[in-house]
């Protein structure tokens, strides 16, 4: 792939700058920027001077976007490093009260395609599923040394998987002859393993739930979405916007835990009869029940399907 080709789709774009309120002259952040398509549209709508800070893992998600983005000049600020380093991107990059910070959970085209990382199961690969390579153990490390049972745990906890007891202990039993080395190896195992209903096929892959388990973990993707949640609402100036995109039930789950408690006034205990917390509500939600894209881009883009947005708006008494 060209340095600065991208083969991804943003996902519910006319959703996502509906619900961010896109300001002329205003300052975003993408915390997650992929492929670009959102940042592109966001400072196409806060032209002419608004300001837009995109952070990434990935560093070639940085390289492609910042080549897609090159026209914008120094309207665009990039940081390159997790979305749980939020707050040290937006001090590089001297962003206080910003208008709206924006989330996509989803993984980009770009990294499903890329086989030096194996984050997709048909285009397979090494089988490495982090997004920055710079640090940390890949997947293949973690197959090899976790025991049988952390495993079992893993996909059941991140993939919500149902065999995962039948995955690990087929893990566990292929490792002793060679390691689980590459995304091929490891889906061809588990389509062995997992049995496959008559008539239709599935609709994924039987090896999305384990791959999803082994990315969340290998990236502690759960920790990382709950401190830039915290730390994006906390940046927000007020009637300034959070907008999420997520892709599966547990990270949903923190998204709408989150809002939910930041919404609200009170969050003591309910049998405590007196508020004792002092809790003044943070946000606003603008959708109650997240949006969902249509039938025609799933049509046109599949990965859309399992996405949902939801989006707040930070209150003016907030603290």
């Amino acid at each position: 792939m060209a340095t600065g080709a991208t083969l991804h789709r943003p996902v519910l774009l006319a959703e996502l700058l509906a619900a961010l309120d896109v300001r002329s002259d205003g300052t975003y952040v993408d915390a997650n920027l992929g492929g670009g398509g959102h940042a592109e549209a966001v400072l196409e709508a806060n032209a002419p001077h608004g300001r837009l800070l995109g952070i990434d893992a990935d560093g070639g998600a940085i390289t492609r976007s910042r080549a897609r983005l090159e026209r914008f000049g120094s309207r665009l600020s990039t940081f390159h490093g997790n979305s749980r380093d939020l707050a040290q991107a937006l001090a590089d990059a001297n962003f206080t009260n910003i208008d709206g910070v924006y989330f996509d959970l989803g993984l980009s085209s770009d990294q499903l395609a890329d086989r030096a990382r194996g984050f997709g199961i048909r285009a397979g690969g090494e089988l490495d599923l982090r997004f920055d390579t710079r640090s940390g153990e890949t997947a293949a490390t973690l197959l090899e040394q976790a025991s049988i049972a952390e495993l079992e745990q893993i996909f059941r906890t991140y993939g919500e998987e149902p065999n995962a007891g039948k995955i690990a202990r087929a893990i566990g039993a292929a490792r002793e002859q060679a390691p689980v080395a590459t995304a091929e190896e490891l889906a061809r195992l588990i389509e062995q393993v997992v049995p496959q209903r008559q008539g239709r096929p599935p609709r994924i892959h039987p090896a999305t739930r384990v791959f999803q388990a082994l990315r969340i973990v290998i990236n502690d993707e759960m920790t990382a979405l709950r401190i830039a949640l915290t730390v994006a609402i906390s940046a927000l100036r007020v009637g300034g916007r959070i907008v999420v995109l997520t892709y599966h039930s547990l990270e949903d789950r923190i998204v709408k835990q989150a809002f939910a408690a930041a919404a609200r006034d009170c969050i003591c205990p309910p049998q405590l009869p007196v508020c004792a917390c002092n809790h003044r509500a943070e946000l606003r939600l603008v959708n109650k029940h997240p949006i969902t894209a249509s039938e025609q881009e799933i049509a046109d883009n599949p990965r859309s399907r399992s996405a949902k947005l939801r989006a707040a708006v930070r209150l003016e008494h907030a603290a």
